[in-house]
């Protein structure tokens, strides 16, 4: 039987366990199982799927530090991260279950005195959802409990750099006592996923890199089944001159360098006006300079490891290509001599260029590169400068001008002075390599469905 070896990036890489590789019976036999189980999943209601995943609910919570410790020895977030992440991510768990009866319920689009149209939301069947490692409690969340709910039936996957937090996600769904085939977890890597995908499935809910959400986007129109997927991001910032410095500072301190800067929906570039270039570069190479970088299962470490070695070599390359072709570091842009494992100093560079690989490319790290703008017209073009749309930041007291920007920019989501778009009720989705379709909210709940018309 293969196996997946998990290491530990913050200790160098040592074994944290293994979990068995799915074989491709099993998954056969599992897709099997959860189209057997779909139509009296779906006849039973959303209230009543409801009040089953309310004990799953309370099985997660149960598991709570396990959850945070698998995921710091695996991933390598600071475990104080962890922590917050999995007590961030019940509010999204509570929200789904309080609100899908409301969002799945019927609507009646017109009504007159002779004629009623109404608009009803069916499940799509049985669909494979696939995360990858970057906030792996996040993403199991948010692409199986709205399925769920909808009345879909679920076969997951996680990505092989967090097998052993998928297996514990799927322990604990298989603990609430869910019908038989309504949720089931496979183990792999992209050769299991996709092999899944070929299966007898009604919709594939993917959420990675955009190289490999294209592949599967094509494996599912030759299938002529519906796709929803989160994928890259090169997410840029633009700072006004009149700016509140010290609220962006805190802001993109965050946005960039939170979870060693591995997510899609991290800023990645810096579009600053020339007037306060200077200063801005100033206050976050200071605030950068203090981070306190080190074993992630240490509670007093703010900064953890790259995921694997792996990420840390592609980011490496990208950071010294820039610097070759004329990119200057500011702070970091090299390992930490005291720390073994996949560990990176968190950079800021300048001088940055449009062929620059950490301009053109997403880059997965702690690198922030910082440009000059002197227009608002230069400021759009630099920020719409890039395949993906997953998300932009706008920095100015102006709201007038905020929101014409708003307006101009090719994402998904634009924050205003650091408004964080990531609560359950709202919608998330990009433009362009970013994906298509969103999670979240009413649409997310719309996006997992079959939409029918009842004319009367």
């Amino acid at each position: 039987m293969k196996k997946i070896i998990s290491t530990n990036p913050g200790r160098n890489y040592e074994i944290v366990g293994e979990v068995e590789v799915t074989p491709n019976s099993d998954i056969r036999q599992k897709v099997k199982d959860a189209n057997d189980a779909k139509e009296d999943w779906r006849r039973l209601g959303v209230v009543k799927r409801a009040a089953i995943l309310r004990k799953a609910y309370q099985a997660f919570q149960k598991r709570a530090g396990d959850i945070a410790e698998i995921i710091t020895k695996e991933i390598g977030a600071p475990i104080t991260e962890c922590r917050e992440e999995v007590a961030w991510d019940w509010g999204y768990f509570e929200w789904f279950l309080d609100h899908a009866e409301h969002y799945l319920a019927p609507e009646i689009i017109h009504e007159d005195k002779s004629e009623i149209f109404k608009q009803i939301y069916e499940p799509l069947g049985t669909v494979a959802v696939i995360t990858p490692w970057n906030l792996p409690f996040d993403l199991f969340l948010w692409g199986v409990i709205p399925n769920l709910l909808v009345g879909n039936t679920v076969v997951y996957k996680a990505s092989s750099q967090c097998a052993l937090s998928g297996k514990l996600f799927g322990e604990i769904m298989d603990s609430a006592g869910l019908p038989k085939g309504v949720f089931s977890a496979i183990h792999g890597a992209s050769v299991q996923g996709e092999y899944l995908t070929s299966q007898a499935v009604d919709l594939i809910w993917f959420t990675g890199s955009s190289e490999v959400g294209k592949h599967l986007y094509e494996l599912a129109g030759r299938k002529f089944i519906k796709a929803v997927m989160e994928m890259g991001g090169s997410n840029p910032a633009i700072v006004f001159a009149d700016a509140d410095l010290d609220l962006m500072t805190d802001k993109i301190m965050f946005k960039r360098y939170a979870y060693t800067g591995q997510t899609c929906d991290a800023v990645k570039r810096l579009i600053v006006h020339k007037e306060v270039f200077t200063q801005v570069v100033d206050r976050l190479k200071a605030r950068v300079a203090k981070i306190v970088i080190g074993d992630p299962q240490d509670p007093k470490t703010q900064m953890g490891p790259l995921t694997s070695k792996k990420q840390l070599e592609k980011l490496i390359k990208q950071v010294n290509t820039s610097v070759k072709m004329g990119a200057k570091v500011i702070i970091g842009a090299r390992q930490p001599e005291y720390l073994k494992g996949a560990y990176y100093l968190p950079t800021i560079l300048t001088g940055i260029t449009g062929k620059m690989p950490v301009w053109k490319e997403e880059v997965f790290g702690p690198v922030l590169p910082i440009v000059q703008f002197e227009s608002e017209e230069e400021a759009i073009k630099l920020a719409n400068d890039t395949p993906y749309g997953l998300s932009a930041q706008v920095y100015t007291k102006d709201m007038k001008l905020a929101q014409k920007m708003a307006g101009e920019l090719k994402a998904g989501s634009v924050d205003i002075n650091g408004i964080n778009h990531f609560r359950p009720f709202v919608p998330f989705g990009g433009y362009k390599e970013s994906g298509m379709g969103k999670e979240h909210g009413k649409l997310g709940f719309h996006d997992l469905c079959r939409i029918k018309v009842i004319s009367q």
